[in-house]
């Protein structure tokens, strides 16, 4: 006979469970949020992985430990990890923090569904079909279809499969006996991924053809078209072009209009609506059953490549609904006018070209010193420069002081 008590402490303790909880909340605003959106603490506290791997004993043992050995976990966790919601966090294309969403996120993860079917989804599939509807009234489409994806890399993926799908569909059944040499195009700029998607689905990395781009770091649409050509002599068969807008390092705009026209030329895919569940359904019978009491057009699931998806529509949802499209905006406009007077303010600063030769040491430094965090890489015949990040709706034409003076400082021996 199994035994009736709880596995854990906690375990049917509404009581407890609570009160951990809210310890726990208190230790997120505290430790995350109050202090890891100050100036006057670090952006992160660097420590070797040997020395940090004692630091959180990461351990898995077979007794459980008391709530108060839990609760300092936590505060372990936080205070060992980056703040990349602090104010001198440049380093990623992520940053900052938005109270609206972090609430989001606290409730999707409290429900803990997964966005499947509207049976266990009911509101976050309603909400994430009107927030990509408004989405694509943006770029200025009246219909079409779309899904929510963990990131750039998973999306350019299924461009790559739904283009591929679009043109050969036996392929979904008979795989790539059903497929002639493909070759797809892209930006030599483009984000790693395209090739990643390329070898992952089977067409290989040699079917990704180049485009040339110029010095701003836009493909250059005559490359494109004389690459087209190029395949088309060598025997493969053109399916996809991949533009980009807002390039991984210069942050570059390819231009979409002179792409589509050649695109239209050869014939190659930009979209198709309801392409989504035609290319990855299998109509699952334990899920999408199709005599259920409720639209099943509604049961989304069977249009993506994975089963569980977790709810991201929330955290964008609740911020539109708090910000209003003219408060999102207002954030754009004022990341470019902080971007714009930071290329003017090092206009006015002597040496910082410097930067392209030792940004590998400075980038060293301010991590040990936990003062801010930037990225750097090398681009073309460029050595290697940082990679300045202004996203985070908080930063202040200070913040970008700070990063001039900082930069400064840590160089000041170089």
């Amino acid at each position: 006979m199994a035994d009736s008590k709880p596995l854990s402490s906690l375990d049917g303790d509404s009581v407890a469970t609570e009160a951990l909880l809210w310890d726990v909340f208190g230790i997120v605003v505290n430790e995350a949020i109050r202090k890891g959106t100050s100036t006057s603490e670090k952006v992160c506290e660097w420590k070797e992985p040997e020395e940090l791997k004692q630091l959180l004993d990461l351990e898995l043992r077979s007794q459980g430990e008391s709530q108060e050995q839990i609760l300092e976990r936590c505060r372990t966790v936080i205070r060992y990890s980056v703040k990349t919601c602090h104010p001198r966090f440049f380093n990623q294309l992520f940053s900052g923090l938005d109270p609206h969403s972090l609430a989001g996120r606290i409730i999707t993860e409290s429900l803990n569904t997964s966005t499947y079917t509207y049976e266990i989804a009911p509101v976050f599939v309603l909400m994430e079909e009107e927030v990509l509807k408004k989405l694509r009234a943006l770029v200025g489409w009246s219909s079409g279809d779309g899904v929510f994806c963990p990131g750039g890399s998973i999306s350019n993926m299924y461009a790559v499969n739904l283009a591929r799908y679009q043109r050969y569909p036996d392929c979904k059944q008979r795989g790539l006996r059903a497929l002639p040499p493909l070759a797809l195009f892209t930006s030599k700029e483009c984000h790693y991924s395209i090739k990643k998607a390329a070898a992952f689905l089977g067409l290989g990395t040699d079917s990704v053809r180049t485009v040339k781009a110029d010095e701003r770091g836009k493909m250059i649409p005559e490359d494109l078209e004389m690459q087209i050509s190029l395949a088309e002599a060598e025997g493969a068969v053109p399916f996809l072009v991949s533009a980009t807008c807002g390039t991984t390092v210069l942050g570059a705009f390819d231009p979409l209009e002179a792409i589509a026209d050649i695109c239209q030329r050869h014939g190659l895919w930009l979209h198709v609506d309801n392409l989504l569940k035609r290319c990855h359904g299998v109509q699952a019978s334990y899920l999408f059953q199709q005599d259920k009491f409720y639209d099943v057009s509604l049961d989304t699931g069977d249009k993506v490549v994975q089963c569980g998806r977790r709810v991201d529509c929330l955290k964008l949802w609740l911020m539109w609904k708090a910000q209003g499209g003219q408060g999102l905006e207002q954030r754009v406009d004022r990341s470019f006018a902080l971007a714009r007077y930071l290329v003017e303010e090092i206009k006015k600063r002597e040496g910082f070209e410097l930067v392209l030769e030792v940004a590998p040491v400075l980038k060293e430094r301010m991590v040990k010193e936990g003062s801010m965090m930037i990225g750097y890489q090398p681009h073309g015949t460029r050595g290697n420069f940082f990679r300045m990040i202004v996203a985070n709706p908080t930063l202040t034409q200070v913040d970008m002081d700070f990063l001039l003076d900082e930069l400064e400082r840590l160089g000041q021996d170089l």
